[in-house]
């Protein structure tokens, strides 16, 4: 008898409608702006309706749907490992060492180099930074384990945090207003090439940790439970960190750092489909990305003609949800 059940029918069925929203989102949401687009126009190629649905709407349409999906999963990873529903891509540090690596580029005034953002670079660095310092704080006898990451994560989050603020009232008033804009979020346009590149990263990381979906299940219950059950933990860890890391750098060093999309998605799949890491995971992914473009979406008609940056409206539905996750466990920890 096999100790990994094949996923069931309503399984199968939750995950095609999680990929059916997925497509959905990104069909609808690039018609969804301040201005009306003319379906005939676009299939005419007519200005401007043709080059704002191609270069601007449909880009960051898919860039949100990639960087969503990014987001969530990492958040699904982390709170395997941390076994912590409230766990996020920040709980860790990433998030933060890319805010940092961000905000010095911006500081400093290198915004482009050779036509490349160097937002981009200095994310990147930052949170691959990030990443070496807690594998290295993490380690004990050759060995990693959750508790250590989370701590070391705690730890480096408020440094980055510190050295955010330093930076922030060195820099110039104009400096200081983009770095502020940069740390709300938001999805803008991007190059195709670039969005391109995102994807290749997400889908390769993701592949990898999806390959692990039955270890990720076994490391939720425990790491003595993983252990007996032959799950090398220690490699599980760092495989899993490392590869969380390269989605969260990759995601936040185009939209910057986005938060709650890793909390809300997979706490919802976890509670209302399953908590299997072999459905959660890619209905987390799928159901992430649209989220995160709807907000997206939700941000361009609610002001218009401003827009809303899609981190503002994700945090003015991630904050009430939090809050009431805190309060349906706390009755429970009390009773203890």
């Amino acid at each position: 008898m096999s100790t990994h059940p094949q996923l069931s029918f309503v399984a199968r069925y939750s995950l095609t409608l999680s990929v059916l929203v997925f497509l959905g989102a990104a069909l609808l949401l690039p018609w969804v702006g301040a201005g009306p687009i003319s379906p005939a126009r676009v299939l005419r190629h007519q200005s401007p309706d043709y080059d704002i649905l191609l270069q601007l709407r449909v880009s960051r349409t898919l860039l949100a749907l990639v960087a969503g999906g990014a987001l969530s999963l990492a958040g699904t990873l982390f709170q395997a490992m941390l076994r912590d529903a409230l766990a996020t891509p920040y709980t860790l540090g990433i998030s933060a060492g890319a805010s940092l690596g961000a905000v010095a580029v911006i500081a400093a005034g290198w915004e482009t180099f050779l036509g490349v953002p160097m937002t981009w670079i200095g994310a990147l660095a930052g949170a691959f930074g990030v990443l070496v310092l807690a594998i290295g704080g993490a380690f004990r006898q050759r060995q990693i384990s959750a508790f250590s990451l989370l701590l070391t994560g705690i730890a480096i989050n408020s440094i980055c945090a510190a050295f955010i603020i330093i930076l922030s009232s060195f820099a110039g008033m104009s400096r200081s207003f983009s770095i502020a804009r940069w740390l709300i979020g938001s999805i803008d346009a991007t190059s195709y090439g670039s969005l391109a590149a995102l994807a290749v990263v997400v889908f390769l990381a993701s592949a990898l940790i999806l390959t692990q979906a039955r270890s990720w299940n076994l490391l939720a219950v425990g790491e003595r439970w993983a252990a007996s059950r032959g799950v090398r933990v220690g490699s599980l860890l760092a495989q899993g960190y490392v590869l969380g890391s390269i989605l969260v750098a990759g995601a936040i060093a185009l939209t910057g750092p986005i938060g709650f999309v890793g909390l809300i998605v997979p706490h919802l799949v976890r509670s209302r489909i399953s908590p299997d890491h072999r459905l959660l995971m890619p209905c987390a992914f799928f159901l992430g990305g649209a989220l995160l473009a709807l907000c997206d979406a939700l941000g361009r008609v609610v002001m218009p003609p401003a827009e809303l940056p899609a981190g503002a409206v994700l945090a003015l539905i991630g904050g009430p949800y939090l809050v009431w996750v805190i309060r349906q466990r706390v009755p429970a920890e009390e009773k203890i």
